[in-house]
């Protein structure tokens, strides 16, 4: 038997170094487009179509099960292994972190489209114009898309001073009112609060990525009294089984592994 653990993520790297500690026969599969990293078992990087797609390689590779580790909106990776891992008849798991829950204190809108939040930008320029200020969003979304690119482009935020944060440089080049910061977390909440009031943040735009390492932000815009902009997270095809504890997921690997 062989797990293939579909990673990319912090929780992937530290459950593939748990299983391989646990003498779990895996494949770890990473993006690359980070950092490779060191977890002492067979490492894969830089997606499967350099093997002529996944149901090839888990064909050459023999893998057994399919562990979905992946952000929780890598919605076409997820969906992928989910319709692959059925085609072959392997079983499909899943584990996602909790996603983050709204506090009586925060003040949260959330959105599920570009063209959503386009509005809902717009409305908070227009309540900063009333204040005599200036609108300036913080997005930490990952990669910007092209359609959002457009959007602000063929919009009234297109002059409006804007700050991108990402852990790699854009793939897509930015708009000239918006400025690249490059960062990996985990992030405190006193330097996220020092970076808002240094660039002027006042709107911060993220996903409900959910765990600790991005969590000082929300905090930060809580104290300051930024409104957040929340992208709600895609929808996915079912898994088999799915977790949310780390723990209880590495003890089920091992379980059905090692009782075989």
């Amino acid at each position: 038997m062989k797990l293939l653990l579909l990673g990319g993520t912090a929780d992937g790297r530290k459950l593939a170094t748990q299983l391989h500690a646990s003498h779990i026969p895996l494949i770890y599969s990473v993006a690359g487009l980070v950092r490779v990293p060191n977890v002492g078992c067979e490492i894969v990087s830089g997606g499967f179509s350099q093997f002529g797609g996944l149901a090839h390689y888990i064909n050459a590779q023999n893998i057994t099960a399919i562990l979905d580790v992946t952000h929780p909106y890598a919605q076409q990776m997820s969906s992928t292994a989910a319709q692959v891992a059925k085609d072959c008849g392997l079983p499909y798991w899943r584990f996602h972190r909790l996603q983050w829950q709204q506090g009586r204190d925060d003040n949260w809108q959330t959105f599920t489209s570009w063209p959503q939040l386009l509005t809902l930008l717009q409305a908070q320029a227009s309540v900063e114009s009333e204040q005599a200020s200036q609108l300036c969003p913080f997005f930490t979304v990952g990669q910007l898309e092209p359609q959002l690119l457009r959007l602000i482009a063929d919009s009234s935020l297109l002059s409006l001073p804007q700050l991108v944060r990402t852990a790699v440089k854009p793939k897509t080049a930015l708009l000239p009112a918006m400025q690249w910061l490059k960062a990996i977390g985990p992030f405190a909440v006193d330097d996220e609060m020092s970076l808002f009031k240094h660039y002027g943040i006042n709107a911060l735009i993220t996903k409900n990525s959910g765990g600790d390492s991005t969590i000082a932000k929300l905090t930060a815009a809580r104290i300051l009294g930024i409104p957040v902009f929340m992208q709600t997270r895609p929808s996915l095809p079912p898994a088999d089984v799915e977790f949310t504890s780390r723990d209880e997921c590495h003890a089920f690997v091992c379980q059905r592994f090692l009782t075989f």
